[in-house]
């Protein structure tokens, strides 16, 4: 086992190579046989005040593993993602899970967390109770082990509006888990953390999809999105100009933005 940079966390999934730093866990190890969560966006489109966020969008995304929305800032990457996940409303096209209209009770088994995290004023392990509360299923023995995985069983009585940064990151991951998701969307999750609490996360998510959740994450992080995905929904001018797996993505980009983002420079369609 490796440790994660958390020492109260253990890290069952990272590898490492010869320099000791982490690798991604191959696509081939993700769990096939988990139930498939297929996404189907049509035609899908997005004005807000007469301006057009997205548009003419038609991708499926894989049933199984994880899927980085990638772009420039402005692309509509967020706001892709909280079409998938039902929380904005498309202007144009639908979003379909496993061949129909998502309902309100379908995303009981979706969860989101957010760039900035929003806690309830209340100690941490509330926090977690509250989910599990309105889920049906309180087990303090869940919560623990929930507060475990993130390392701050030992901050359970403690007010969640006092952890740091990450922790607090850490805490609304593991708020996110205890709906136990069959889905979970990430908002650039880990844009404003430290190395360190973001290795905790990424390490986190690995698992999580290796044990089945289907993992849909926005990233402006393309070492980041190497790492873990095992496909890139690339984004310019709200629309989607690449869809590709991972590998392909970061060897051999098809799309001219797409390559620009990657040399680090801004693309002028013009030069």
């Amino acid at each position: 086992m490796h440790k994660s940079p958390d020492s109260n966390i253990v890290n069952l999934n990272a590898t490492e190579t010869n320099n000791g730093k982490r690798r991604p866990t191959p696509a081939s190890n993700k769990n096939e046989k988990a139930p498939a969560n297929q996404f189907d966006l049509v035609e899908l489109g997005c004005t807000i005040s007469g301006k057009v966020i997205l548009q003419n969008i038609n991708i499926s995304l894989k049933p199984h593993g994880i899927s980085a929305i990638m772009g420039f800032n402005g692309a509509g990457k967020s706001m892709l993602l909280k079409l998938i996940h039902g929380i904005a409303t498309p202007t144009n096209g639908h979003v379909r899970w496993n061949q129909q209209v998502p309902t309100r009770e379908h995303r009981l088994n979706q969860a989101m967390v957010f760039q900035k995290p929003v806690l309830l004023r209340r100690s941490v392990k509330a926090n977690i109770d509250f989910v599990i509360k309105q889920r049906k299923h309180r087990d303090p023995l869940n919560r623990n082990a929930l507060l475990a995985m993130v390392g701050l069983v030992d901050k359970a009585t403690q007010a969640a509006r006092l952890l740091s940064g990450g922790e607090q990151q850490r805490l609304a991951l593991a708020r996110a888990l205890a709906c136990k998701p069959s889905v979970l969307f990430l908002d650039e999750a880990t844009a404003s953390l430290d190395s360190a609490s973001a290795a905790i996360i990424e390490d986190i998510v690995e698992r999580e999809s290796r044990a089945g959740t289907k993992i849909i994450m926005v990233t402006h992080d393309a070492a980041q999105a190497a790492r873990l995905s095992d496909e890139v929904i690339f984004m310019h001018g709200g629309t989607v100009v690449e869809h590709s797996n991972s590998q392909s993505f970061f060897t051999t980009p098809s799309s001219a933005p797409a390559k620009a983002y990657l040399e680090g420079r801004l693309y002028n369609p013009n030069r």
